[in-house]
């Protein structure tokens, strides 16, 4: 078992370990839908935080569309509700927590603890052309550690933004670089910001075995890389991802519909 890696835990804002613990709670319905939830006074003495950690944690759990507040309180969303509305005009969306993946490794590390930040480099010269950038020129890059319950990484992965992406979803372009690059990142709503900017995307994953002594973790479980293209609607390369993890520790479940 691997050891405890307290400067990963402890690099987790606080807000987002909250979070994480009512997000279980919900998702695997130890919060009944339609219930309330606890008070904010109640939830800052369970957890030991404050009452602003409290509120940054459940306004981050409503825009998932996993509560809604009103004057009465916090509710666990119904199943009808459980996604956010539609935004704009046309057919009802299907609900987002069933249709679209959640960026950047799926339901797993949506809702377990993170380490995420965001720099701007040059991506590796093969991926370049792909992102409409010239060689050796910066774009946004995220980068993500799903940890386990006792630390450990569970999951890693590292995103490549195109041109075309800081250009057409504003949530992306606000990262300019030198500022806005925040320690903890939070872009789990990536591809539902792409909907939202009018984009049509298309997901092409290759999934495969490392070769040679690189292909197993400690302890011989076998590791997996799955390599990701998003595209828009004109064939345009929006994000490429590469995630490395341990089959043992971590399973892939991804499911999407255009």
């Amino acid at each position: 078992m691997a050891e405890p890696d307290s400067e990963a835990v402890a690099d987790v804002p606080l807000y987002l370990r909250v979070a994480a613990a009512l997000r279980e709670d919900l998702t695997r319905r130890r919060i009944a839908p339609g219930s309330r939830l606890p008070s904010e006074r109640s939830l800052s003495q369970r957890y030991h935080v404050n009452r602003q950690t409290v509120r940054s944690a459940l306004q981050l759990l409503r825009e998932e569309g996993l509560v809604v507040t009103d004057r009465r309180g916090t509710f666990a969303a119904d199943d009808a509700d459980d996604a956010p509305a539609p935004t704009g005009p046309g057919p009802a969306d299907p609900p987002l927590t069933a249709r679209r993946p959640t960026f950047p490794g799926g339901p797993r590390a949506a809702g377990a603890l993170v380490r995420a930040s965001l720099v701007w480099e040059p991506p590796p010269l093969p991926l370049a052309p792909r992102l409409l950038l010239t060689p050796g020129e910066p774009t946004l890059v995220h980068r993500h550690t799903v940890l386990g319950p006792h630390g450990g990484a569970l999951q890693r992965a590292v995103s490549w933004f195109s041109r075309a992406a800081l250009a057409e979803i504003p949530q992306l372009s606000r990262y300019r670089r030198g500022r806005d690059c925040r320690q903890q990142p939070d872009l789990r709503l990536l591809y539902h910001w792409m909907h939202q900017a009018g984009l049509r995307i298309t997901h092409r994953e290759s999934v495969g075995v490392p070769p040679g002594p690189a292909g197993t973790a400690a302890g011989g479980a076998a590791r997996l890389v799955v390599h990701r293209v998003v595209s828009d609607q004109h064939g345009h390369a929006l994000e490429i991802t590469d995630i490395d993890f341990s089959a043992q520790s971590a399973a892939w479940t991804y499911e999407f519909s255009a």
